[in-house]
């Protein structure tokens, strides 16, 4: 695993410039915060939340990691956006929740910090990355024998380079333009065999289908623009 070599300046500085307007839901992150629930639904559906050791890796604003804190996991959050996280630590000052914000990437804090988290997420991260496969090996790294993983990005297809990079950025505008390089979007067989070469179990890819008019969200359909990967370390 590489350290600050998995590292994108120009997403960081992209996620930095954006941080102050994080959370507003009418903002550029209007979509994350429509999927937002319906994520959590599903990892709260496969994984014991309250109680147990929770990471966030990619973390950016918080948005995840106090939707999962306030589920009564114990939650820790790294990202290397270092204004994104200035913003995530002072929202905690107003939803009164407890995140424990690192700035990280994977490698570095599996390496330095990690310990055997019961739970890892890493959810609309690895499209940003330039070595996404050593993301994966970190997240298996930090997660302890029998703990649950959970993966969520854009599937590589024509389909999803119409509907999630010119829909969404170029003629709805719900995105910033160039959120997403279509040369990085990942096809579930791909996301799949890192997986499997880190020890992991894959257990579930369900695709989840976004409506931006409407702002809905369904999960457990085809992947065939955005999904997410339920896995599992092997007790």
């Amino acid at each position: 695993m590489t350290e600050t070599s998995n590292l994108d300046p120009r997403e960081t500085t992209k996620f930095n410039d954006l941080s102050a307007r994080w959370w507003d839901p009418e903002g550029e992150f209007r979509p994350l915060h429509d999927i937002n629930g319906p994520r959590v639904d599903y990892i709260a559906e496969r994984a014991t939340l309250d109680g147990s050791r929770v990471l966030d890796v990619g973390c950016g604003g918080g948005l995840l990691c106090e939707s999962l804190a306030s589920r009564g996991a114990v939650v820790t959050g790294i990202d290397m956006a270092e204004r994104a996280l200035a913003v995530a630590r002072l929202h905690l000052e107003q939803s009164g929740l407890q995140v424990d914000y690192r700035q990280a990437t994977a490698e570095s804090f599996a390496m330095e910090d990690g310990k055997a988290f019961d739970v890892v997420c890493c959810l609309e991260m690895l499209e940003h990355v330039p070595e996404p496969a050593s993301v994966v090996e970190a997240c298996a790294a930090m997660t302890r024998p029998g703990g649950q993983l959970f993966f969520s990005t854009i599937n590589r297809s024509p389909l999803a380079w119409a509907g999630a990079i010119v829909g969404a950025e170029y003629l709805l505008g719900l995105l910033p333009r160039g959120t997403h390089r279509y040369d990085r979007l990942i096809k579930p067989s791909e996301l799949a065999s890192w997986l499997r070469s880190a020890g992991l179990e894959v257990l579930d890819i369900a695709g989840m289908d976004y409506n931006p008019f409407s702002r809905t969200v369904r999960v457990g359909t085809r992947p065939r623009i955005n999904y997410l990967i339920h896995a599992e370390r092997p007790a």
